[in-house]
């Protein structure tokens, strides 16, 4: 289920720009959590070259939940990365869209809190 998605993330676990690729259409889109696009294989390999050059390294992304639906799939997500020195992590998802056997669109979303319990009563966090 949804092998595509899995592959496009295990590539990245690795630091395998080609095997990134080999998951994309040449047209595809690639929406980050943070709002950058990047339209064409060709600026995703460009961006992740750029990225790992920067000092970006991903430490890990650990897949929680992941389901597929003719030529959509999702997936929940942990992600823990190292940039610049600076240890980061978040928990997110991705949807895509399939053509053929490649992401021809992958968007993914981020949340922008620690996740907690809610009580019944308001907190300073809210």
């Amino acid at each position: 289920m949804a092998t595509q998605l899995h592959t496009y993330i295990d590539a990245w676990r690795r630091h395998d720009v080609g095997a990134v690729l080999t998951t994309l259409t040449d047209d595809c889109v690639v929406i980050e959590s943070y709002g950058p696009v990047y339209r064409g294989r060709r600026r995703v390999e460009q961006w992740m070259y750029a990225w790992f050059a920067a000092g970006g390294r991903v430490d890990a992304w650990d897949i929680t939940t992941i389901a597929a639906a003719g030529d959509f799939m999702m997936a929940e997500w942990s992600f823990a990365c190292t940039w610049r020195g600076q240890a980061a992590g978040f928990e997110g998802s991705t949807i895509a869209r399939l053509h053929g056997d490649h992401i021809s669109y992958l968007r993914e979303y981020a949340t922008t809190a620690p996740l907690y319990d809610w009580t019944g009563t308001w907190s300073n966090q809210e």
